[in-house]
């Protein structure tokens, strides 16, 4: 049988009651969100805080008071958050949509260089093209992350293309080097939306990333596809009716140039002039009888 350990001294008062405020908190609030401060610096923590008055309530509280919180919200949703707790969060309080949140916070980013250890957030790809760096050891440097370089210009430039680092994996210190003298600074500085809990839908949200510039991209996407579906199956809509009528009108004109030019090749005239279709409807040997009554009227 485990030995269970017996707390001897009593947890302090404020301890008691800030669980209490902030389980309140979490019953009370429409959206509950957990955002990573890992590596925040106190100025951006505070810049972001006076974005955000009015719009939200920002908590940090130790993960041991945060976990007790959970508990005693006494919402089985909730949790389910455990796992997204650790020592560097913070608790966001708001009426806002979960996402709407989500997106005001990931606007209040910022980018940031790479230290050795970090964890690449997307995949980091470095483009074709020029450089600013001098050829020297620079050459040997680039060509460690797998970089084919040329001289341009007596400057370095990036022949082809490359990931260097994969979404997830951690940043080694050759990369590191490399971004630092390109200049890229694929880390982003702010709260760092985690997951979210929102209490009108009692769902929890883990996907709470917000990339506006890649949806948006998306978005673009999925109205052409959309567009081009519409039309190849004739969907009238207010988008689509401007093609159809143009179309129409470039079938009209195609269709009057084809009926037009068969009556020029049905209306030519026959030897003696007038017109085949005459000549057609007049009996035979009507030309001869003609020309009997004339010799007579001589």
């Amino acid at each position: 049988m485990e030995d269970r350990k017996i707390r001897i001294k009593p947890i302090p008062e404020y301890k008691i009651e800030n669980v209490k405020k902030i389980a309140e908190r979490m019953k009370s609030s429409k959206t509950f969100l957990i955002a990573s401060t890992k590596g925040l610096p106190a100025s951006q923590f505070q810049s972001i805080k006076s974005k955000l008055r009015g719009k939200a309530k920002i908590i940090v509280a130790k993960k041991s008071i945060v976990l007790r919180a959970l508990k005693e919200s006494e919402k089985g949703s909730l949790i389910s958050l455990k796992d997204k707790i650790d020592a560097n969060v913070a608790l966001i309080f708001s009426e806002l949509d979960a996402f709407e949140l989500a997106g005001i916070l990931t606007d209040s980013q910022s980018p940031s260089k790479a230290k050795v250890g970090d964890i690449a957030p997307e995949d980091i790809i470095v483009e074709e093209g020029p450089t600013e760096l001098m050829p020297g050891p620079a050459i040997s440097e680039l060509g460690a992350v797998g970089l084919k370089v040329v001289v341009e210009g007596g400057k370095l430039a990036i022949k082809k293309g490359r990931t260097i680092a994969k979404k997830g994996e951690i940043i080694e210190n050759k990369v590191v080097n490399v971004l630092g003298k390109l200049k890229i600074f694929p880390m982003r500085v702010g709260f760092i939306p985690v997951a979210a809990y929102d209490a009108v839908a009692d769902e929890v949200y883990t996907e709470i990333k917000i990339d506006k510039k890649g949806a948006l991209e998306e978005l673009r996407r999925a109205i052409g596809k959309a567009f081009g579906f519409a039309v190849s199956v004739g969907y009238f809509t207010t988008e689509t009716v401007k093609f159809f009528i143009a179309k129409a009108g470039l079938e009209e004109k195609a269709l009057e140039a084809k009926i037009g030019s068969e009556k020029t090749d049905g209306s030519g005239e026959g030897e003696n002039g007038g017109s085949s279709e005459e000549k057609k409807d007049k009996p035979e040997g009507a030309e001869e009888l003609k020309v009997e009554e004339e010799k007579k009227d001589e």
